[in-house]
């Protein structure tokens, strides 16, 4: 199977089992730069030829003032490309950086979060996708039970705050294995954040992590995620989710193995 049909399969996978994407949407596209929100274009807009429902992709970019090389040369692939494309510049990013050029990724989140949304509004799109890729939901998933105490990852699909707008994260099942290839088949001019290239952080060491142990075991990313599909929650710590009487989870047990030991 080439990289397009595994591509095409696994996002299509995840579209079509999260109800990512709807009949009459207008779906605009994150577009960082990076290989994955690239290949994440890609994959939408041949998802669009394709799927049995009508929707339209358009992408956008936001400048916060943190690529690493001019912008112009992905200007020129995607104008031959014939996607529609408009890249703005965030003075308030650009202004914060003056600033406080030492702020943290929840701030610089925030600004991006509202420059996309006014965006995303001019642009008469109703979902913004999102480049997450299934290295980002095992990462978040667990920095979030290691260093929150959390049992909590990206959500697939959600909604923005006024829920005028689906935030959907079509490469949930994606590796970034696969977008470095496809973007490299591609021939795509990827343009590096600054953010990407930070070293001695949380993330980079769980991803630093999770690198080392698939060495020995290559699966594990899916693993994390079929994990994450499939909650016990009779078998956390969590008093809202247990049976503290005593009652229901050997009933369940019962009717699901009439012959199970309950422990």
């Amino acid at each position: 199977m080439d990289l397009e049909k595994i591509l095409l399969h696994k996002v299509g996978d995840a579209v079509t089992r999260f109800k990512m994407i709807r009949e009459g949407d207008r779906v605009a596209v994150a577009l960082s730069g990076g290989k994955d929100s690239l290949t994440m274009l890609e994959a939408l807009l041949l998802l669009a030829k394709r799927a049995p429902i009508n929707f339209t992709v358009c992408a956008f970019t936001v400048e916060q003032g943190k690529f690493l090389r001019p912008f112009e040369p992905m200007g020129e692939y995607l104008k031959q490309r014939g996607v529609d494309w408009s890249y703005h510049t965030d003075n308030p990013s650009l202004r914060l950086l003056e600033e406080q050029p030492d702020h943290g990724c929840d701030l610089c989140s925030r600004y991006r979060r509202r420059a996309v949304y006014e965006i995303v509004r001019g642009l008469g799109a109703n979902v913004i996708a999102f480049g997450h890729t299934a290295d980002d939901f095992c990462e978040s998933f667990l920095r979030n039970a290691l260093f929150t105490g959390r049992i909590s990852a990206l959500p697939a699909v959600t909604y923005s705050r006024k829920r005028d707008f689906r935030l959907i994260r079509p490469l949930v099942y994606v590796t970034e294995d696969l977008t470095t290839r496809y973007a490299e088949s591609m021939g795509a001019p990827v343009i590096p954040c600054g953010c990407s290239q930070r070293t001695g952080t949380v993330r980079r060491s769980l991803r630093d992590m999770l690198g080392g142990l698939e060495k020995d075991y290559p699966h594990l990313k899916e693993t994390l995620l079929s994990a994450m599909g499939k909650i016990e929650t009779g078998r956390l710590l969590d008093p809202r989710f247990l049976d503290l009487d005593g009652e229901t989870e050997s009933v369940e047990a019962e009717k699901t193995n009439p012959f199970a030991i309950v422990d």
